[in-house]
């Protein structure tokens, strides 16, 4: 599995979202770094990390994507952590509560949702899976997805944003793609499971997000008996790429609390 591990301190996993990889942090991680321990991981089949790992491609499930998290974690000596992700990167941190809640110290979700996927969310899902797999990738992903991806600010006036994650889009194999919307498309409902969190947790939304807007992620916040909310203005479903430095000030502070108290 291919990672980025970079600071020192109170260690802070970070999950991509979907379909880029782990290069959509470059623009946080370092600031982030100079306040904890940032690892941030390509996940199974995208970036840099294989999808088959030597045992044969599993079956697509989130759960796969939160053993491999949890192994490099054990690899690297991380018994305590605080895990976090961007949209399909907060499915996979409630995976992780539900394989080892225990060594979870804090609970960042950025433009991500608990529900699971209503039935025509789920097609879409598994029939974009079928053209990938027949057809491969090419242009005609980016094309779709990353309009709605981005806020209509970031659309407007920022060009080699649109660009960076267009470019991001067309790099991830189309295996690894099509293996991920199945695994998403199988996610179960994790309202209940965020009922019952006990630590620290904090939602972060752009107040453009389209794709899990900021209603969403207010009802997330309410529903973590820990939660805090920021939004973030002027971004969209990528607001660590669309706004890093509002991203940090809202995320920096966050994690030196938590690391204060130990």
């Amino acid at each position: 599995m291919h990672y980025t591990d970079s600071g020192a301190g109170l260690p802070v996993v970070l999950a991509h979202a979907f379909p880029v990889d782990s290069r959509m942090w470059n623009g946080v991680r370092q600031p982030l770094a100079g306040r904890a321990r940032v690892i941030t991981p390509d996940q199974r089949g995208l970036g840099r990390s294989p999808l088959d790992t030597g045992d044969g491609v599993p079956e697509p499930s989130l759960d796969v994507a939160a053993d491999d998290l949890l192994r490099l974690l054990d690899d690297l000596g991380v018994d305590r952590f605080v895990v976090g992700g961007c949209s399909l990167g907060g499915y996979v941190a409630m995976a992780v509560l539900r394989r080892a809640a225990e060594r979870v110290a804090g609970l960042l979700l950025v433009d991500t949702r608990a529900t699971a996927d209503d039935a025509e969310q789920r097609a879409t899902r598994l029939g974009m899976a079928e053209r990938l797999e027949r057809d491969g990738a090419g242009d005609w992903l980016a094309s779709t997805l990353v309009p709605g991806m981005l806020g209509a600010t970031t659309r407007a006036d920022r060009p080699e944003v649109v660009e960076e994650v267009a470019r991001l889009v067309s790099d991830q194999p189309a295996a690894g793609v099509a293996w991920t919307q199945r695994a998403m498309a199988a996610r179960p409902d994790s309202t209940d499971l965020l009922g019952a969190v006990t630590v620290p947790a904090l939602v972060v939304v752009g107040e453009q997000d389209t794709m899990t807007p900021p209603q969403v992620a207010s009802q997330l916040a309410a529903r973590l008996p820990q939660g805090r909310l920021a939004v973030l203005p002027e971004c969209g479903h990528l607001s660590p790429v669309e706004a890093p430095e509002a991203f940090v000030d809202a995320v920096g502070p966050w994690l030196t609390e938590l690391a204060g108290r130990g």
